[in-house]
């Protein structure tokens, strides 16, 4: 995942971007991005931000979507990502826990127990990042 940490003045992310930094300041107001303040002034963008810029010349340049169609194609491509957190959170505290109850059942079992691995056979758990567009 791209960092969040605000790194790039407009005229930087502009450049980055291969905008006009109007064009940033018109995202702004839509809501497409946020940039930091610094000052309550200076708008600092992160990598997200330069990241989240080029999703969003795609959608428009690329695909021919227009600005009221990305804001809605962006909120849920953040829907799934948080959805998919929540589940990558879930599912490791499930394995975890899952551990933990089998280790209390086997500590003082006579059945023989694997000594490396864990106890439960769950695969190795890979969620997708990043919902490419």
């Amino acid at each position: 995942m791209t960092s969040r940490d605000p790194v790039y003045p407009m005229g930087v992310a502009a450049r980055l971007c291969c905008v006009h930094p109007q064009t940033l300041r018109s995202y702004e107001r839509q809501g497409l991005i946020t940039p930091a303040r610094m000052n309550d002034k200076n708008r600092m963008y992160s990598e997200y931000d330069i990241s989240r810029v080029h999703q969003i010349q795609r959608l428009t340049q690329d695909l021919g979507v227009n600005l009221a169609g990305v804001e809605v194609i962006l909120r849920l491509l953040d829907q799934m990502e948080d959805m998919r957190l929540d589940l990558e959170a879930q599912m490791y505290e499930y394995v975890r826990v899952a551990e933990e109850r089998l280790a209390h059942l086997t500590k003082e079992s006579k059945a023989p127990v694997p000594r490396e691995g864990g106890l439960l056979p769950a695969p190795k758990l890979v969620f997708r990042k990043n919902w490419e567009i």
